[in-house]
């Protein structure tokens, strides 16, 4: 018992309290009392937070989508028909090229097709003349001269890309046909660059100006400066209207893709002439066409039949080998040609409204009216410059002189110039292989000698297109 006391005496007393500390531990109370007493200041604060969290979530939502947005259209191919003008340089190697800003207004783009000694240099020239259009010619050469000696035939689809690439401005294309360790291509490296209105006046040059019309002399046009390839599609991104001649797409059908293709907004003019005026003009140019009448003749079908280029017991001579090769292209030439009139005669939806057929015999007869008529066919505006121009181009005092050269020539002496040059085994040769493209295009066939050499008769008759 004693013990238990004594314990209890030894344990330590607890602290007093004081005055101050009572006062300290009642304010507090006091706090807590008062916020509990109050919860309307809580909500409040609560709300607040709450309104800046979802303000702040909202706008990174938006953000979000925002930069989802923009990565998505940067990764995206867009529409690549109409291009803008771009500080670094893409070819059709870079897959950038394919994302490029497009325009809002598509260009009209032409393509004039037809095929050697058809009056088409200066059929290019009614083009080429014209200050709103950027006009190339025959680019197609390029590829036929490096893949040289492929047949026309498999040439076609080559050819066909090329202009994919031309008319959206891609002049890099060029660099594919290059030699091996060349020099790069520039603007008068490409075939014809010397006779281009573009190539030679302003910006590119100052040797002309693009809107006077007259022909230009490549003597005058050599001493441009060569300009970058990238330059010339600086030039080419300018024009809402582009205008490719060329005789190297044998048939309209190989352009379906092309034409169908929504981005691109192409018409064809498929220029035409009498398959024996053709063949004609073929063999005075012999020696200019040698290559490009081996590769068309390596096209023909070996199973054909065909009558005998010279008569039995004649010994063929050199001048006949020229002239087997120079006519034997007309079988090639005519074939893909009725096809192409075969198509459009009975037009796929893809070619309606969009092909012109134009015969090189009514253009040189009536040169103002069938201007006018291919100019609004284009969306062209015709001037009288170009008029006069078309008129002074085919009434000259002079006959077909030196081919390949554009001149003021009587146009229509040299259009029947075959019926009085041409051998009567010649005539019903070139009728052989084209009698078919002949009666769509509404040229009559000859039964004798005399009869072709009679100029008082017209061979000529309505077309059917």
């Amino acid at each position: 018992m004693r013990g238990k006391q004594f314990q209890q005496q030894l344990k330590p007393a607890a602290p007093r309290e004081t005055d101050s500390d009572y006062g300290r531990r009642l304010k507090t109370y006091q706090n807590h009392t008062k916020i509990i007493a109050q919860p309307g200041i809580v909500m409040k604060v609560l709300r607040k937070k709450r309104m800046i969290l979802f303000i702040a979530y909202f706008l990174l939502l938006v953000l979000t989508m925002l930069n989802l947005a923009n990565y998505r259209w940067s990764k995206e191919p867009q529409q690549c028909s109409h291009q803008t003008r771009s500080t670094a340089y893409q070819g059709r190697s870079d897959i950038r090229f394919l994302y490029r800003p497009s325009l809002a207004k598509k260009r009209q783009l032409v393509y004039v097709l037809t095929t050697w000694r058809s009056g088409s240099s200066f059929f290019g020239e009614l083009f080429n003349q014209n200050p709103d259009v950027f006009f190339l010619y025959e680019p197609m050469w390029h590829i036929w001269q490096k893949l040289y000696p492929g047949d026309a035939v498999s040439l076609q689809g080559a050819a066909r890309d090329m202009l994919s690439a031309l008319y959206r401005c891609d002049l890099s294309v060029f660099q594919l046909y290059n030699s091996p360790g060349g020099k790069n291509f520039t603007s008068l490296g490409l075939f014809g660059a010397t006779l281009n209105k573009v190539i030679c006046s302003y910006p590119l040059c100052s040797a002309y100006r693009k809107e006077v019309v007259g022909m230009v002399d490549d003597k005058v046009c050599k001493k441009c400066p060569p300009q970058s390839l990238r330059m010339l599609e600086e030039e080419c991104l300018k024009y809402n209207t582009i205008v490719i001649k060329g005789v190297r797409i044998l048939d309209v059908n190989v352009l379906a893709p092309l034409m169908e293709d929504p981005s691109l907004d192409l018409k064809v003019i498929h220029l035409v002439r009498d398959p024996r005026a053709v063949a004609n003009s073929r063999i005075k140019s012999r020696h200019g066409l040698i290559r490009e009448n081996l590769q068309v003749v390596r096209s023909r079908d070996p199973k054909l039949r065909r009558i005998p280029f010279v008569d039995a017991g004649h010994k063929m001579s050199k001048k006949d080998g020229a002239d087997y090769h120079s006519i034997g292209a007309m079988e090639v030439i005519c074939d893909r040609t009725h096809r192409s009139l075969r198509t459009a005669l009975n037009p796929p939806a893809w070619l309606k409204g969009k092909y012109l057929t134009v015969r090189y015999e009514d253009l040189v007869e009536n040169p103002v009216k069938v201007v006018r008529n291919i100019y609004r066919f284009v969306n062209l505006s015709v001037n009288h410059d170009i008029e006069s121009f078309a008129l002074n181009m085919t009434n000259g005092t002079n006959s077909s002189s030196k081919p390949f050269i554009v001149s003021s020539r009587n146009a229509t002496q040299a259009a029947s110039a075959w019926r009085t040059l041409l051998s009567i085994q010649q005539i019903k040769q070139v009728e052989d292989y084209c009698h078919q493209a002949m009666g769509v295009l509404g040229y009559e066939r000859v039964r004798t000698a005399s009869e072709a050499k009679d100029l008082g008769k017209s061979l000529m008759t309505a077309s059917k297109l």
